[in-house]
């Protein structure tokens, strides 16, 4: 068994663009869906599974990003405008030892999905993350985030385990889910994931890394991959829907109907 951590790093540290005026004035995670900030739905999900240690990545407009009542930790990444997902997530890497949750900013979840995230990755794994295996019934009429833009993953069942995950990697075909954005490190794979960034980083910055086309614009997936081509074991955690990404408002239209469900 993995020690547990109750420690949460949420990057939400770019602008979000293709929101357009909603983030003129606030950073992503602030735009409201249901009456609430994008991050007061995560705060409050993670809450009920007894996650309380929150560190938040902040760039854009950070000093704008509210908690609420939620105590939180913030950590700039001052290079937030020439950098990716995966560089925002090691400007916290004093805050890997013991393991971490991990989320993006521009997704909600119901509660029951950390829920479900804390009970599985009590089992030994480097990482677990959350996969929708419902994932193209969100895409139908999604005009403006294709699923070309899907972060899909590819399954393996004998172990079960995540080979394969991020945008334009797993071919729809082959796919039998999509990494949501919300996972959870043990202590062994946070370590990893570190190591593996130090190692990248020997090359530089500038240097391509998985399918990226340098290191600064990594995403978190490129370096899971690396993990995974390593032998690291990441388990999937598989949900139904519950969830949806913000990216455009369109997405903000079906992100109101969802989250309408979990409110109270």
């Amino acid at each position: 068994m993995n020690s547990m951590s109750d420690k949460a790093i949420i990057v939400a540290a770019g602008r979000g663009r293709r929101l357009g005026q909603n983030t003129n004035d606030i950073p992503k995670c602030m735009v409201k869906v249901g009456g609430r900030p994008i991050l007061h739905w995560q705060l409050r999900a993670m809450a009920a599974a007894g996650i309380r240690d929150i560190v938040i990545v902040r760039g854009y407009l950070g000093e704008r990003i509210d908690p609420g009542t939620t105590a939180v930790r913030f950590i700039d990444n001052r290079e937030w405008e020439r950098n990716n997902i995966l560089a925002s997530l090691i400007c916290a890497g004093a805050e890997f030892a013991g393991g971490f949750y991990f989320s993006y900013c521009d997704i909600v979840y119901a509660p029951s999905v950390v829920a479900r995230l804390a009970t599985e990755a009590e089992n030994p794994a480097a990482a677990s993350l959350i996969v929708d295996r419902r994932w193209a019934d969100a895409y139908q009429g999604r005009d403006l985030h294709p699923v070309s833009e899907a972060e899909l993953a590819a399954v393996e069942s004998t172990p079960e385990r995540v080979v394969q995950v991020g945008k334009g990697a797993v071919p729809a075909a082959n796919a039998v889910s999509e990494f949501i954005g919300l996972a959870h490190f043990s202590s062994a794979g946070a370590e990893a994931l570190a190591a593996h960034w130090q190692r990248a980083l020997r090359d530089g910055l500038d240097a391509p890394f998985g399918r990226a086309k340098t290191l600064r614009q990594a995403y978190l997936t490129d370096a899971l991959n690396a993990m995974a081509g390593a032998g690291e074991l990441l388990r999937p955690v598989f949900i139904d829907g519950e969830w949806r990404e913000i990216d455009t408002q369109q997405d903000l239209a079906a992100a109101e109907q969802a989250v309408s469900l979990w409110a109270g």
